[in-house]
Protein backbone atom coordinates (compact mmCIF):
# COMPACT_ATOMS: atom_id res chain seq x y z
CA UNK A 1 0.00 0.00 0.00
CA UNK A 2 1.15 3.73 -0.43
CA UNK A 3 3.44 5.27 2.20
CA UNK A 4 0.83 7.23 4.67
CA UNK A 5 -0.78 8.54 1.12
CA UNK A 6 -4.40 9.01 1.21
CA UNK A 7 -6.15 10.62 -1.77
CA UNK A 8 -7.02 14.18 -1.35
CA UNK A 9 -10.04 15.32 -0.64
CA UNK A 10 -12.16 16.19 -3.75
CA UNK A 11 -13.31 19.49 -1.57
CA UNK A 12 -9.17 20.34 -1.37
CA UNK A 13 -8.59 20.29 -4.79
CA UNK A 14 -9.79 23.92 -5.88
CA UNK A 15 -11.10 25.33 -8.90
CA UNK A 16 -8.69 27.73 -10.90
CA UNK A 17 -10.58 30.21 -12.66
CA UNK A 18 -10.58 29.29 -16.65
CA UNK A 19 -9.85 25.73 -16.27
CA UNK A 20 -12.71 23.37 -16.71
CA UNK A 21 -12.27 19.53 -17.22
CA UNK A 22 -14.17 16.99 -18.30
CA UNK A 23 -13.81 12.87 -18.01
CA UNK A 24 -15.34 10.24 -20.05
CA UNK A 25 -15.08 6.42 -20.46
CA UNK A 26 -13.23 4.96 -23.66
CA UNK A 27 -12.86 1.82 -22.48
CA UNK A 28 -9.41 1.20 -23.93
CA UNK A 29 -7.75 -1.59 -21.84
CA UNK A 30 -10.30 -1.93 -19.55
CA UNK A 31 -14.67 -1.64 -20.38
CA UNK A 32 -16.53 1.07 -18.41
CA UNK A 33 -12.74 2.73 -17.51
CA UNK A 34 -12.87 6.28 -17.04
CA UNK A 35 -9.95 7.09 -18.86
CA UNK A 36 -10.25 10.05 -21.18
CA UNK A 37 -9.59 13.53 -19.67
CA UNK A 38 -10.37 16.62 -21.31
CA UNK A 39 -8.76 20.61 -20.00
CA UNK A 40 -10.63 23.69 -21.53
CA UNK A 41 -8.45 26.48 -21.08
CA UNK A 42 -9.68 30.22 -21.40
CA UNK A 43 -9.19 32.03 -24.16
CA UNK A 44 -5.49 34.01 -23.10
CA UNK A 45 -3.93 31.30 -21.00
CA UNK A 46 -0.07 30.75 -21.50
CA UNK A 47 0.90 26.97 -21.01
CA UNK A 48 4.11 25.85 -21.20
CA UNK A 49 5.72 22.53 -20.61
CA UNK A 50 9.04 20.00 -20.39
CA UNK A 51 9.35 16.81 -21.41
CA UNK A 52 11.05 13.27 -21.20
CA UNK A 53 14.56 13.25 -22.67
CA UNK A 54 13.86 9.42 -23.53
CA UNK A 55 15.12 9.39 -27.40
CA UNK A 56 12.16 6.66 -27.90
CA UNK A 57 9.45 9.56 -26.98
CA UNK A 58 6.05 8.82 -27.60
CA UNK A 59 4.12 10.35 -30.01
CA UNK A 60 1.93 12.76 -28.24
CA UNK A 61 5.53 14.32 -26.72
CA UNK A 62 6.35 14.93 -30.36
CA UNK A 63 3.25 16.84 -31.18
CA UNK A 64 3.05 18.42 -28.27
CA UNK A 65 6.30 19.92 -28.67
CA UNK A 66 5.05 20.89 -32.22
CA UNK A 67 1.99 22.34 -30.93
CA UNK A 68 3.33 24.89 -28.19
CA UNK A 69 4.89 26.88 -30.55
CA UNK A 70 1.68 27.79 -31.54
CA UNK A 71 1.46 29.92 -27.99
CA UNK A 72 -2.32 30.00 -27.91
CA UNK A 73 -3.01 26.39 -26.37
CA UNK A 74 -6.70 25.84 -25.31
CA UNK A 75 -6.85 22.61 -24.70
CA UNK A 76 -5.26 19.49 -23.50
CA UNK A 77 -6.23 15.65 -23.91
CA UNK A 78 -5.05 12.79 -21.93
CA UNK A 79 -5.84 9.07 -22.48
CA UNK A 80 -4.55 5.93 -20.24
CA UNK A 81 -4.05 2.78 -21.40
CA UNK A 82 -2.11 3.35 -24.02
CA UNK A 83 0.86 5.04 -24.55
CA UNK A 84 1.43 6.13 -28.16
CA UNK A 85 4.90 5.34 -28.26
CA UNK A 86 7.02 3.00 -30.50
CA UNK A 87 4.27 3.54 -33.39
CA UNK A 88 6.20 5.44 -35.57
CA UNK A 89 4.25 7.82 -38.11
CA UNK A 90 1.24 6.20 -37.65
CA UNK A 91 0.95 7.24 -33.69
CA UNK A 92 1.98 10.83 -34.65
CA UNK A 93 -0.68 10.73 -37.36
CA UNK A 94 -3.24 9.00 -34.89
CA UNK A 95 -2.21 11.69 -32.12
CA UNK A 96 -2.56 14.70 -34.64
CA UNK A 97 -6.11 12.73 -35.41
CA UNK A 98 -7.53 13.53 -31.79
CA UNK A 99 -6.35 16.96 -32.07
CA UNK A 100 -8.28 17.50 -34.55
CA UNK A 101 -11.65 16.03 -32.88
CA UNK A 102 -11.12 18.20 -30.19
CA UNK A 103 -10.67 20.94 -32.21
CA UNK A 104 -14.11 20.15 -33.78
CA UNK A 105 -15.69 19.83 -30.98
CA UNK A 106 -14.50 23.21 -29.27
CA UNK A 107 -13.87 25.22 -32.52
CA UNK A 108 -10.26 25.74 -32.42
CA UNK A 109 -7.16 24.97 -34.41
CA UNK A 110 -5.75 21.62 -33.96
CA UNK A 111 -2.41 23.43 -33.45
CA UNK A 112 -4.43 24.77 -30.11
CA UNK A 113 -4.82 21.11 -28.72
CA UNK A 114 -2.16 19.13 -26.76
CA UNK A 115 -2.30 15.25 -26.49
CA UNK A 116 -1.00 13.04 -23.69
CA UNK A 117 -1.27 9.69 -23.72
CA UNK A 118 0.22 6.91 -21.11
CA UNK A 119 -0.18 3.17 -20.42
CA UNK A 120 1.74 -0.19 -22.66
CA UNK A 121 4.21 0.75 -25.14
CA UNK A 122 4.37 -0.31 -29.03
CA UNK A 123 0.83 -0.67 -29.41
CA UNK A 124 -1.30 1.47 -31.70
CA UNK A 125 -3.61 4.28 -30.21
CA UNK A 126 -7.05 3.36 -30.33
CA UNK A 127 -8.97 5.90 -32.04
CA UNK A 128 -11.67 4.51 -32.82
CA UNK A 129 -12.44 4.28 -28.74
CA UNK A 130 -11.11 7.60 -28.30
CA UNK A 131 -13.50 9.81 -30.49
CA UNK A 132 -16.49 8.79 -29.81
CA UNK A 133 -16.16 9.30 -26.13
CA UNK A 134 -14.79 13.10 -26.72
CA UNK A 135 -18.18 14.66 -27.07
CA UNK A 136 -18.88 13.28 -23.39
CA UNK A 137 -15.79 14.28 -21.87
CA UNK A 138 -16.94 17.96 -23.45
CA UNK A 139 -20.26 17.43 -21.87
CA UNK A 140 -19.09 16.51 -18.58
CA UNK A 141 -16.77 19.88 -18.48
CA UNK A 142 -16.79 21.47 -15.20
CA UNK A 143 -14.35 23.64 -12.84
CA UNK A 144 -14.61 21.36 -9.64
CA UNK A 145 -14.06 18.05 -11.29
CA UNK A 146 -9.87 18.56 -10.72
CA UNK A 147 -10.80 15.15 -8.87
CA UNK A 148 -11.89 13.50 -11.40
CA UNK A 149 -9.00 14.40 -13.55
CA UNK A 150 -7.00 12.74 -11.10
CA UNK A 151 -8.26 9.20 -11.07
CA UNK A 152 -9.00 8.98 -14.73
CA UNK A 153 -5.43 9.52 -15.59
CA UNK A 154 -4.28 6.55 -13.05
CA UNK A 155 -2.31 3.63 -14.86
CA UNK A 156 -0.54 1.70 -11.98
CA UNK A 157 -1.27 4.13 -9.26
CA UNK A 158 -3.26 2.95 -6.29
CA UNK A 159 -3.68 6.32 -5.39
CA UNK A 160 -5.09 9.69 -6.83
CA UNK A 161 -2.50 12.40 -6.78
CA UNK A 162 -3.48 16.20 -6.40
CA UNK A 163 -3.02 19.25 -4.69
CA UNK A 164 -3.82 22.86 -4.28
CA UNK A 165 -2.66 25.77 -2.42
CA UNK A 166 -3.89 29.51 -1.99
CA UNK A 167 -1.85 32.90 -1.64
CA UNK A 168 -1.96 36.56 -2.00
CA UNK A 169 -0.09 38.32 -5.29
CA UNK A 170 -0.18 41.48 -5.69
CA UNK A 171 -3.74 42.22 -3.37
CA UNK A 172 -4.53 38.96 -5.39
CA UNK A 173 -6.11 35.85 -3.65
CA UNK A 174 -4.23 33.30 -6.81
CA UNK A 175 -5.36 29.67 -6.54
CA UNK A 176 -2.54 26.52 -7.44
CA UNK A 177 -4.20 23.32 -8.47
CA UNK A 178 -2.73 20.02 -9.46
CA UNK A 179 -2.71 16.84 -10.83
CA UNK A 180 -0.34 13.72 -11.63
CA UNK A 181 0.23 10.31 -12.50
CA UNK A 182 2.76 8.16 -12.00
CA UNK A 183 3.86 4.92 -9.91
CA UNK A 184 6.37 3.11 -12.00
CA UNK A 185 9.09 3.47 -14.80
CA UNK A 186 9.58 6.78 -12.43
CA UNK A 187 13.42 8.36 -12.87
CA UNK A 188 14.16 11.82 -14.19
CA UNK A 189 15.80 13.27 -17.28
CA UNK A 190 13.18 16.18 -17.24
CA UNK A 191 9.42 15.09 -14.91
CA UNK A 192 9.06 11.59 -15.07
CA UNK A 193 5.44 11.21 -15.27
CA UNK A 194 2.30 13.08 -16.50
CA UNK A 195 1.74 16.53 -14.23
CA UNK A 196 -0.26 19.54 -14.30
CA UNK A 197 -0.06 22.35 -12.48
CA UNK A 198 -2.40 25.41 -13.42
CA UNK A 199 -2.78 28.74 -11.57
CA UNK A 200 -4.98 31.64 -12.39
CA UNK A 201 -1.98 34.23 -12.09
CA UNK A 202 -0.69 36.29 -14.54
CA UNK A 203 2.61 35.91 -15.54
CA UNK A 204 4.23 37.18 -18.81
CA UNK A 205 4.83 34.39 -21.78
CA UNK A 206 8.38 34.89 -22.09
CA UNK A 207 8.63 33.84 -18.46
CA UNK A 208 6.58 30.65 -18.46
CA UNK A 209 9.26 28.33 -20.17
CA UNK A 210 11.53 29.50 -17.06
CA UNK A 211 9.16 28.72 -14.56
CA UNK A 212 8.38 25.28 -15.79
CA UNK A 213 11.67 24.63 -15.40
CA UNK A 214 12.67 26.29 -12.34
CA UNK A 215 9.40 24.03 -10.92
CA UNK A 216 9.89 20.57 -12.31
CA UNK A 217 13.98 20.69 -11.07
CA UNK A 218 12.76 20.95 -7.36
CA UNK A 219 10.00 18.85 -7.32
CA UNK A 220 9.57 16.12 -10.13
CA UNK A 221 13.17 16.16 -11.25
CA UNK A 222 13.94 15.03 -7.92
CA UNK A 223 11.96 11.60 -7.65
CA UNK A 224 12.74 7.87 -8.43
CA UNK A 225 10.84 4.74 -7.96
CA UNK A 226 12.60 2.51 -10.25
CA UNK A 227 15.49 3.91 -12.39
CA UNK A 228 13.44 3.73 -15.89
CA UNK A 229 12.82 7.32 -17.75
CA UNK A 230 9.54 6.47 -19.77
CA UNK A 231 8.46 7.51 -22.87
CA UNK A 232 5.97 10.30 -21.85
CA UNK A 233 6.63 11.88 -19.63
CA UNK A 234 5.30 15.44 -19.61
CA UNK A 235 4.65 18.63 -16.98
CA UNK A 236 3.13 20.99 -18.24
CA UNK A 237 2.54 24.67 -16.50
CA UNK A 238 -0.76 26.31 -16.91
CA UNK A 239 -1.73 30.21 -15.81
CA UNK A 240 -5.26 31.89 -17.06
CA UNK A 241 -4.32 34.64 -15.60
CA UNK A 242 -7.47 35.38 -14.32
CA UNK A 243 -6.52 36.44 -11.18
CA UNK A 244 -6.33 39.72 -11.64
CA UNK A 245 -2.65 40.13 -10.13
CA UNK A 246 -0.58 42.79 -11.94
CA UNK A 247 1.27 40.41 -14.47
CA UNK A 248 4.47 38.81 -12.81
CA UNK A 249 7.35 40.70 -15.32
CA UNK A 250 10.77 39.85 -13.98
CA UNK A 251 12.52 36.29 -12.86
CA UNK A 252 13.98 38.49 -10.28
CA UNK A 253 10.88 40.23 -8.60
CA UNK A 254 9.58 38.99 -5.50
CA UNK A 255 6.27 38.57 -7.24
CA UNK A 256 7.73 35.73 -9.13
CA UNK A 257 9.86 34.46 -5.93
CA UNK A 258 6.77 33.71 -4.44
CA UNK A 259 4.80 32.44 -7.09
CA UNK A 260 7.46 30.07 -8.07
CA UNK A 261 7.38 29.32 -4.29
CA UNK A 262 3.64 28.56 -4.83
CA UNK A 263 3.83 26.34 -7.73
CA UNK A 264 6.96 24.57 -6.64
CA UNK A 265 4.94 23.52 -3.17
CA UNK A 266 2.06 21.36 -5.24
CA UNK A 267 4.54 20.16 -7.44
CA UNK A 268 6.96 18.98 -4.86
CA UNK A 269 3.56 17.29 -3.05
CA UNK A 270 2.81 15.41 -5.78
CA UNK A 271 6.36 14.37 -6.59
CA UNK A 272 6.73 12.62 -3.27
CA UNK A 273 3.56 11.54 -3.80
CA UNK A 274 4.42 8.93 -6.72
CA UNK A 275 7.28 7.81 -4.64
CA UNK A 276 5.00 7.16 -1.78
CA UNK A 277 3.34 5.40 -4.06
CA UNK A 278 5.86 3.77 -5.83
CA UNK A 279 4.87 0.35 -7.22
CA UNK A 280 4.48 -2.08 -4.43
CA UNK A 281 6.33 0.52 -1.67
CA UNK A 282 6.35 -0.01 1.54
CA UNK A 283 9.49 3.00 2.42
CA UNK A 284 9.81 6.07 1.36
CA UNK A 285 12.80 7.55 1.56
CA UNK A 286 14.35 10.91 1.17
CA UNK A 287 17.73 11.04 0.35
CA UNK A 288 20.01 14.27 1.18
CA UNK A 289 23.13 15.10 0.01
CA UNK A 290 24.87 18.17 1.66
CA UNK A 291 27.89 20.22 1.55
CA UNK A 292 28.71 19.55 -2.21
CA UNK A 293 30.49 21.98 -4.30
CA UNK A 294 27.67 21.71 -6.67
CA UNK A 295 24.09 20.82 -7.28
CA UNK A 296 24.95 18.24 -9.80
CA UNK A 297 27.68 16.30 -8.09
CA UNK A 298 25.03 16.06 -5.25
CA UNK A 299 22.31 14.70 -7.27
CA UNK A 300 24.16 12.64 -9.06
CA UNK A 301 25.35 10.54 -5.26
CA UNK A 302 21.35 11.40 -4.35
CA UNK A 303 20.21 9.11 -7.01
CA UNK A 304 23.30 5.90 -7.05
CA UNK A 305 21.64 5.61 -3.80
CA UNK A 306 18.23 6.17 -4.75
CA UNK A 307 18.02 3.90 -7.99
CA UNK A 308 20.46 1.15 -6.07
CA UNK A 309 18.50 -1.95 -6.56
CA UNK A 310 20.25 -3.40 -3.33
CA UNK A 311 19.68 -0.39 -1.56
CA UNK A 312 16.04 -0.14 -2.44
CA UNK A 313 15.69 -4.03 -1.48
CA UNK A 314 17.25 -3.90 1.96
CA UNK A 315 15.24 -1.27 2.85
CA UNK A 316 12.12 -3.02 2.09
CA UNK A 317 13.59 -6.43 4.22
CA UNK A 318 14.73 -3.38 6.90
CA UNK A 319 17.99 -4.75 7.05
CA UNK A 320 20.69 -2.21 7.73
CA UNK A 321 23.09 -4.00 5.64
CA UNK A 322 24.30 -0.11 4.72
CA UNK A 323 27.11 -1.16 2.88
CA UNK A 324 25.39 -0.83 0.04
CA UNK A 325 25.04 2.70 0.41
CA UNK A 326 28.51 3.17 0.52
CA UNK A 327 29.10 1.18 -2.49
CA UNK A 328 26.32 3.46 -4.19
CA UNK A 329 28.55 6.50 -3.10
CA UNK A 330 31.73 4.91 -4.39
CA UNK A 331 30.55 4.44 -7.62
CA UNK A 332 28.09 7.99 -8.07
CA UNK A 333 31.28 8.97 -10.72
CA UNK A 334 32.15 12.00 -9.10
CA UNK A 335 35.76 11.19 -9.44
CA UNK A 336 37.67 13.28 -6.82
CA UNK A 337 35.74 12.67 -4.00
CA UNK A 338 37.28 11.44 -0.65
CA UNK A 339 35.69 8.97 1.39
CA UNK A 340 37.79 9.69 3.89
CA UNK A 341 35.77 13.39 4.81
CA UNK A 342 32.69 12.33 4.32
CA UNK A 343 29.66 10.94 6.41
CA UNK A 344 26.46 8.84 6.22
CA UNK A 345 23.56 9.15 8.48
CA UNK A 346 20.56 7.04 8.81
CA UNK A 347 17.89 9.11 10.49
CA UNK A 348 19.75 10.90 13.28
CA UNK A 349 22.20 8.09 13.26
CA UNK A 350 25.87 8.66 12.61
CA UNK A 351 26.73 5.31 10.58
CA UNK A 352 30.14 5.80 8.84
CA UNK A 353 32.85 8.21 8.98
CA UNK A 354 36.43 8.61 8.67
CA UNK A 355 36.13 6.07 5.64
CA UNK A 356 34.50 3.26 7.58
CA UNK A 357 31.82 2.15 10.16
CA UNK A 358 31.13 5.18 12.78
CA UNK A 359 32.64 3.45 16.27
CA UNK A 360 29.72 5.10 17.81
CA UNK A 361 27.37 3.38 15.59
CA UNK A 362 25.45 -0.63 16.13
CA UNK A 363 23.63 -2.60 14.36
CA UNK A 364 20.45 -2.40 17.06
CA UNK A 365 20.43 1.82 16.02
CA UNK A 366 20.09 0.85 12.27
CA UNK A 367 17.72 -1.73 12.61
CA UNK A 368 15.22 0.77 14.76
CA UNK A 369 15.61 3.11 11.92
CA UNK A 370 15.01 0.89 9.20
CA UNK A 371 11.76 -0.08 10.47
CA UNK A 372 10.17 3.14 10.14
CA UNK A 373 7.47 3.86 7.49
CA UNK A 374 9.67 6.90 6.10
CA UNK A 375 13.56 6.97 6.28
CA UNK A 376 16.20 9.63 5.95
CA UNK A 377 19.53 9.17 4.29
CA UNK A 378 21.75 11.80 4.38
CA UNK A 379 25.12 11.95 3.14
CA UNK A 380 27.42 15.15 4.24
CA UNK A 381 29.99 15.37 1.51
CA UNK A 382 32.04 18.18 3.78
CA UNK A 383 33.23 19.80 0.66
CA UNK A 384 31.07 22.82 -0.25
CA UNK A 385 28.25 24.36 0.62
CA UNK A 386 25.49 23.01 -1.86
CA UNK A 387 22.84 20.41 -1.51
CA UNK A 388 20.64 18.13 -2.87
CA UNK A 389 17.46 16.17 -2.55
CA UNK A 390 15.98 13.21 -3.79
CA UNK A 391 12.57 11.19 -3.22
CA UNK A 392 12.31 7.04 -3.66
CA UNK A 393 10.77 4.04 -2.32
CA UNK A 394 12.21 0.47 -1.65
CA UNK A 395 11.78 -2.70 -3.96
CA UNK A 396 9.04 -4.92 -2.95
CA UNK A 397 7.80 -8.60 -4.18
CA UNK A 398 4.97 -6.48 -5.13
CA UNK A 399 6.87 -3.86 -7.35
CA UNK A 400 7.87 -7.29 -9.58
CA UNK A 401 4.62 -8.94 -9.51
CA UNK A 402 3.09 -5.64 -10.68
CA UNK A 403 5.63 -5.34 -13.86
CA UNK A 404 5.45 -8.68 -14.61
CA UNK A 405 1.39 -8.48 -14.79
CA UNK A 406 1.42 -5.10 -16.04
CA UNK A 407 -0.38 -6.01 -19.79
CA UNK A 408 -2.50 -8.58 -18.37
Amino acid sequence: MPVNLAAPDPASLLPVAGVRLGIASAGIKKPGRRDITLFELAPGSQVAGVFTQNRFCAAPVTVCKQHLVSDDIRALLINTGNANAGTGEEGLNRARRTCAAVADLFGIKPEQVLPFSTGVILEPLPIDKILPALPAAQADLAANHWSEAAHAIMTTDIVAKGASRQMQLGGKTVTVTGIAKGSGMIHPNMATMLGYVATDAAIAPALMQRMVKDVADVSFNCVTVDGDTSTNDSFILIATGQAGNPEVTDAASADYAALKAALSDVAIELAQAMARDGEGATKFMTIAVEGGRDRAECKQIAYAIARSPLVKTAFFASDPNLGRILAAIGYAGVSDLDVNTLKVYLGDVLVAENGGRAASYTEAQGAAVMKEAEITVRVVLNRGSVDATVWTCDFSYDYVKINAEYRT
